[in-house]
């Protein structure tokens, strides 16, 4: 019998402690949940936590084979600090080893209920009528990116999750790196006829980011105080993430435990839509 493949759980690096502190206590309570499974996390790029050291560790357990699962919602970033780079270089590093790639983890069908909860949530704990959500419109905040293609992952989304929800309409803003900010995407509701917007972040972790997020809403709200404001919480650790981590494991390990693993580092591919919000 083969010895299934170790979960290598793979992020974009950052400088925000808080969010990397973030993503590995997400490892840690996978791992306490599956203790037969090697298992190990680790960041691309800048900061701490770094992909190598999560490598090099089950390389020392005597891991030589690893199914590598993304911890991002969108599948393109810059190729320098990506994750098919990242795994590259670990493919160089360890010659023994080799790597074989998921998908990332947006926008998945179970994601979108999160997200739909966290907007009940924000909304409060009161009894709500259908008319409550056809009062509300949703400012979807993604990361923000200097690819095109990333951004555009953003608005996929929120059009995902306007289908269906009852929703006065879902808009788009982004953090950094893109336009419109969270003021612009807060003036286009207003402009849209939103009496109630809630801002909710397109992101699996907490940390600075969400802060300087949640400062901008407020900040707009307070100068336009005709249109109520609610800040709505990140995806988070939840149960329907750890599950969707695991989906994309299996996915990854039975198509390598068919077909090989290959002898390099693979490059993880878009998302199939059918496959995940159908």
């Amino acid at each position: 019998m083969t010895t299934p493949p170790a979960l290598l759980l793979a992020g974009i690096g950052t400088r925000d402690e808080r969010h990397a502190t973030a993503f590995h206590a997400f490892v840690r309570e996978l791992a306490e949940r599956h203790p037969d499974l090697p298992m190990a996390g680790g960041l691309t790029g800048p900061g701490s936590h770094p992909l190598s050291d999560a490598v090099s560790r089950l390389v020392g357990e005597g891991v030589s084979r690893f199914a590598v699962v993304p911890l991002t919602l969108i599948p393109a970033a810059p190729p320098r600090d990506g994750i098919a780079a990242a795994l590259a270089q670990e493919a160089e590093r360890h010659a023994d080893a080799s790597f074989a790639s998921a998908r990332p983890l947006g926008p998945h069908r179970t994601l979108l209920s999160v997200l739909e909860r966290r907007l009940d949530e924000a909304l409060g704990s009161r009894p709500r009528l259908p008319s409550d959500r056809a009062e509300t419109t949703v400012l979807l905040v993604g990361d923000g990116s200097p690819l095109p293609e990333a951004n555009a992952e953003v608005h996929r989304a929120a059009r995902l999750l306007w289908e269906g929800r009852g929703f006065a309409g879902v808009e788009v803003a982004f953090s950094s790196l893109a336009a419109p900010d969270v003021a612009s995407g807060l003036d286009r509701c207003a402009k849209l006829g939103a009496s109630r917007v809630v801002v909710l972040p397109y992101f699996l972790f907490a940390g600075d980011t969400l802060e300087r997020v949640r400062q901008q809403a407020e900040g707009w709200g307070l100068a336009h105080p005709e249109v109520e404001v609610v800040s709505a919480d990140v995806i988070g650790p939840a149960k329907e993430l750890a599950d969707l981590v695991m989906e994309r494991y299996e996915e990854v390990a039975d198509t390598a435990g068919r077909a090989g693993f290959g002898d390099e580092a693979h490059a993880f591919a878009h998302p199939d839509t059918h496959a995940d919000v159908h």
